[in-house]
């Protein structure tokens, strides 16, 4: 038997399963296969998720993300909180005096990165956060990538080609996301869905697709974003899609946000804070994404069920899971009914 935790973070939601647990690791297509199993909203085990979490901490801690599609992604910040909370909590990781810890501090090897991780405490009642690092960030059109719109970079850009009256700024995070900044209005509108099929399905733009993110200022360094995400669709939150939100605020409003300084950005699923930094000698920037990292279950299954996934997941809920859902989850709900932007 093995147990996956069902955690979230800012409303974006995933199985989080320890490969170190198994007797041997799943591999990428015994992953995707499990996502299309579990992940499905209306078929999925426990009203599906975003994707699936695989962690390995050793011989060095890291995080295999799959989305819910079955596709892989770069990274994922949200997630990346989850899984530095398990580390941290099950393993040691960013605890005093353990394994690989530098101030309460401690890496996470992604597809791209290692990232610097560490907990900061309760982000509300009840509920631990953590910062996690949103690293390498570039604007050139081959790190997303990007063709057929007559430049190398887009930052603040009219682009008639994806929708006329809005300026875009396009970015790898290093996921690839293109940030507009509109109206509450028109970020709430069905131009997001519309826009997010259409760069998601085959387009001569980005041909490997690309996370759409709408947002609205709201006031100096805060943010209103929503976004719709490669290989999920609409989603409650995207991490990265906040950092890299975050990031153009402070590069094409700098009147409205500041690097250095917290960011509040809330979306449909709850609020995170972000802090944008600028490496002056480097000329890199990096983001910290700082949020709840929740469990709201636990999934107790035989192993055979991950390497041998049914069509769907609900069958596992129905028949062979001892599932138990945690207090946190109504932490969370609770936390989140008292934000002013919800």
């Amino acid at each position: 038997m093995i147990t996956l935790e069902k955690v979230q973070g800012s409303g974006n939601s995933f199985f989080l399963l320890d490969q170190d647990l198994l007797p041997s690791a799943l591999n990428e297509n015994e992953l995707s296969r499990l996502a299309l199993a579990l992940c499905p909203r209306k078929t999925g085990l426990t009203g599906g998720a975003d994707g699936i979490l695989a962690v390995t901490a050793s011989p060095t801690p890291s995080i295999h993300v799959i989305n819910a599609d079955g596709s892989q992604a770069s990274m994922c910040g949200n997630g990346l909180r989850t899984v530095a909370r398990y580390l941290h909590d099950h393993y040691g990781f960013g605890q005093e005096g353990k394994r690989d810890t530098i101030d309460g501090s401690f890496h996470v090897s992604t597809l791209n990165a290692n990232l610097q991780v560490r907990s900061v405490g309760n982000f509300a009642p009840g509920l631990p956060a953590y910062s996690v690092e949103i690293s390498p960030v570039s604007f050139d059109s081959r790190s997303l990538p990007f063709t057929n719109l007559g430049r190398n970079r887009l930052i603040n850009c009219s682009v008639p080609e994806l929708l006329p009256d809005l300026r875009f700024t396009a970015l790898s995070v290093p996921n690839p996301h293109v940030v507009s900044f509109m109206t509450q209005d028109q970020v709430q509108s069905d131009l997001l869905s519309s826009l997010g099929n259409r760069l998601n399905s085959p387009n001569p733009y980005f041909p490997n697709g690309v996370n759409v993110n709408f947002a609205h200022i709201l006031g100096r360094n805060t943010l209103y974003v929503r976004t719709f995400e490669r290989g999920v669709g609409l989603t409650n939150a995207c991490g990265t899609g906040m950092s890299a939100a975050s990031l153009c605020l402070v590069l094409t409003h700098p009147q409205m946000g500041e690097a250095n300084q917290e960011i509040t950005v809330y979306n449909p699923g709850g609020m995170v804070k972000t802090r944008v930094h600028y490496q002056e000698e480097e000329g890199t920037y990096t983001i910290n994404l700082i949020g709840n990292a929740t469990v709201t279950h636990l999934i107790e299954l035989d192993e055979s069920c991950l390497y041998h996934p049914p069509a769907q997941g609900s069958d596992l809920e129905k028949k062979k899971a001892k599932i138990k859902e945690t207090a946190e989850n109504t932490a969370y709900q609770d936390f989140v009914a008292k934000l002013p932007y919800h």
